[in-house]
């Protein structure tokens, strides 16, 4: 028997608040994501610059202490499969997202709805490198649970 894990992915994402949106930003999409009740998955609708949609469910695993190291996995849906997973309760996160491509690095930073800007560096297999001073980091937010996905979706849902 395989590992449960064997089809995912590693992240190792670290997080950080920023001032403004730095410059290189090379696209964007629209993000919108839904985290299900009671559950570690989470649906996800990709739009993209040019229109094109991609939908998926994905899975995520928690490797360690924290939110910094998870496992994922994917699941690319059609239109059936959306609707009617579209209909599980879950709580929304909307957002913005840029691709940063400066200096050799690859940044990710959402915008959130309220105009926060959260900028996403996966290190993969690398030990993690010091964040580019072009983001005009306010703090690093990696080891805090409130910065997630999932508790942010959660705290729109109270908000609301």
């Amino acid at each position: 028997m395989s590992h449960p894990l064997t089809y995912a992915v590693v992240e190792r994402e670290r997080r950080f608040l920023l001032r403004r949106l730095p410059d290189g930003v090379v696209r964007t999409s629209a993000i919108t994501d839904r985290y299900l009740l009671g559950t570690r998955l989470r649906l996800r609708e990709v739009v993209g610059d040019d229109g094109h949609v991609v939908r998926k469910l994905g899975h995520k695993v928690r490797l360690g202490e924290g939110p910094a190291e998870v496992a994922c996995t994917s699941v690319y849906l059609d239109e059936a499969e959306w609707a009617l997973l579209l209909r599980l309760p879950g709580h929304v996160l909307r957002k913005t997202r840029h691709h940063v491509e400066r200096d050799g690095r690859a940044v990710a930073v959402d915008e959130l709805e309220d105009g926060t800007l959260l900028a996403e560096i996966d290190d993969g297999d690398r030990p993690p490198a010091p964040a580019p001073g072009w983001l005009d980091v306010v703090r690093d937010v990696s080891a805090e649970e409130a910065w997630t996905g999932a508790a942010l979706a959660a705290r729109a849902a109270e908000e609301a």
